[in-house]
């Protein structure tokens, strides 16, 4: 582990850098040298690419959910990445997402059937978890969190499906609520945000993070593969991750995921991304990119997916010594 953490350290990528520091080492946010890269994050080819097509106006024109090169999802790249806090330049962009969430065309799309709101939940929740990581959370924020509150399902979780059979929580829908609420309560306190996650988590964990509880089978191979970024999809790795963020990484019906995270670490200690969802063009078209996140290979290391998935084992308890020589 010791030798890919030296890897990751001289990247030429400052997330990457970020990440290993402070999620995999424990580097004090808020210190000089970690203000210093975030200062490099910020100016990084990969961060000047995302924001590119920002006009005059601060603005992205394009509408913000636009896969993946909307607002919505640059903002959620930027908060992934370690991009820094309270960067005002980034409140164009804020505004973009709120006028598009709190949109009458929006709000005629949250209904209830059989006494279950139907919504996507993965967007006010990508928002919430973004929007308090960057530093741009206002009152408006804590309404995307009294929504998600609200919305909750009777078994944990979020659901758009609607059926009026339907009464299972969706892993897809549910899991980036978990996400933005767990970060809510951690800095707010709030005490129905910290049931909402408690229960939400339930929903994972109750299925080992990817097997069905009636026979232990895989639920979806999708599942069981490598990704990043993973946008408002689902893998184990992603899961694992929330989980670590969330304070439930270490619960024992994490133990079946951990293990299969670890099947898949290469030769050279780290992981690869098997399978991807984004796609490197110019052209407007759903799925399109403007960074390459590192590609895919069965091979080859990627450095997003490993540093993600040395943090998730770190958390867990499962890292083993990294050398003396990280250790401050």
């Amino acid at each position: 582990m010791s030798s890919v953490i030296d890897v990751l350290l001289k990247s030429d990528e400052p997330s990457i850098r970020f990440k290993v520091l402070v999620n995999v080492l424990d580097r004090r946010q808020g210190s000089d040298e970690i203000v210093r890269l975030q200062q490099e994050i910020r100016s990084s080819r990969r961060v000047r690419s995302l924001l590119s097509e920002k006009g005059e106006d601060g603005r992205i024109p394009f509408r913000p959910y636009a896969k993946w090169y909307g607002a919505h999802w640059v903002l959620a790249s930027l908060a992934d990445i370690g991009y820094p806090a309270g960067d005002e330049s980034l409140a164009p962009l804020r505004e973009q997402v709120y006028e598009w969430l709190f949109s009458r065309k929006h709000e005629k799309k949250i209904k209830a059937v059989e006494g279950r709101v139907r919504r996507c939940a993965s967007q006010e929740g990508n928002a919430l978890y973004y929007l308090l990581s960057l530093g741009l959370a206002d009152a408006r924020t804590d309404e995307l969190a009294e929504r998600l509150i609200g919305w909750q399902w009777p078994d944990g979780g979020w659901n758009c499906d609607k059926r009026p059979e339907a009464v299972n929580s969706s892993f897809m829908e549910s899991l980036i609520p978990l996400r933005g609420l767990a970060l809510y309560a951690k800095l707010t306190g709030n005490e129905d945000a910290e049931e909402v996650v408690e229960r939400a988590a339930d929903v994972f964990l109750k299925k080992r993070l990817f097997k069905r509880q009636r026979d232990g089978k895989t639920m979806s191979e999708d599942f069981v593969r490598l990704h990043y970024p993973c946008y408002w999809h689902y893998d184990v790795l992603f899961g694992l991750k929330v989980m670590a963020e969330a304070g439930f990484v270490r619960d024992e019906r994490c133990g079946d995921a951990l293990e299969l995270l670890e099947s898949k670490r290469l030769s050279c200690g780290g992981f690869p991304a098997e399978g991807k969802y984004y796609r490197v063009t110019e052209q407007l078209t759903s799925g399109r990119s403007l960074v390459d996140w590192g590609g895919t290979s069965k091979r080859r290391l990627n450095e997003f997916v490993t540093a993600d998935a040395l943090y998730v084992l770190k958390e867990a308890g499962r890292l083993g010594p990294v050398g003396a020589s990280h250790v401050r």
